[in-house]
């Protein structure tokens, strides 16, 4: 797969669809690598229209590792820089987790260069909202084992947690999902310093009135990382933003029951730049 030269890093990418569809631009959680955007879920997407751009994050997968500290404007940055490497002006942008983080600061700090933005289990960083549940955050901070089987294991389990009971989870798929990242980049060192960017990252919740950017916000009920009031609180804080709250899911996107309804919502997210 190709590099881009962005923000002084190389950041891995790949594409989908045809150059001259409208860009969407997929930005993924904390230590997901762009593979956490399955290629079906893409595909949809291409299907609407799109052209869809998927990437590693700075510090993971096959992007530049940095060891230095790093705020998350950096990486909203590093996202911008590979557009400008691609000669794509504008963009829709759409983000999971802490990528939901990250696209709320594209939005804020690169306006022009964005078309609509989706946030998808995130939150506006506020302290006053509802926590993780304490299963969550044992899910959350439980150092990942080195060793490949023991790291499979690890990130079944840990995804079971995060994926709800409302949806069958596929054991298969996440074990294929988590050897394919281990054998691809085992680095948790990244996944550390992308949670200490999270940590350094203000309340966004009043700088986010100023986005005048068509908004969807979408957040699953059966969220334990990111609780469902973290995207009621980024649509509260978005002029017209739209809140699509899908019952039943939870801090994942590797539930192929939920993608019909997120690609729904990002696709008439991206007629409203038209009216």
């Amino acid at each position: 797969m190709p590099k881009a030269k962005s923000n002084n890093l190389e950041i891995e990418y790949e594409t989908f669809g045809d150059l001259s569809s409208t860009t969407l631009l997929l930005i993924s959680a904390l230590g997901t690598q762009m593979i956490g955007w399955d290629q079906e879920f893409c595909k949809l997407l291409v299907d609407r229209g799109f052209y869809v751009i998927r990437f590693d994050n700075r510090d993971v997968g096959l992007s530049t590792k940095v060891s230095t500290p790093y705020l998350l404007e950096d990486m909203a940055d590093d996202a911008i820089g590979l557009l400008d490497a691609l000669n794509i002006n504008k963009a829709h942008i759409c983000g999971a987790s802490m990528g939901a983080a990250i696209t709320q600061i594209i939005a804020m700090r690169h306006p022009s260069r964005v078309l609509t933005i989706t946030s998808i289990m995130g939150s506006t960083g506020n302290p006053d909202l509802p926590q993780s549940t304490p299963e969550a955050l044992e899910a959350l901070s439980e150092p990942p084992p080195t060793e490949r089987e023991a790291y499979i294991k690890y990130s079944i389990k840990r995804r079971r947690v995060f994926h709800g009971n409302s949806f069958p989870f596929n054991e298969k798929n996440a074990e294929i999902y988590a050897a394919t990242s281990y054998d691809r980049c085992f680095s948790p060192q990244g996944t550390t310093r992308q949670y200490q960017a999270i940590i350094a990252s203000a309340n966004r919740k009043s700088a986010l009135s100023s986005v005048k950017i068509p908004t969807l916000v979408i957040h699953g009920t059966e969220d334990q990382l990111i609780p469902v009031e973290g995207g009621k609180d980024t649509a509260e804080a978005i002029p017209g933003a739209d809140l699509l709250i899908i019952d039943g899911m939870g801090h994942t996107l590797l539930c192929p029951e939920t993608w019909l309804q997120i690609v729904d919502g990002i696709t008439a997210n991206a007629t409203m730049i038209n009216k």
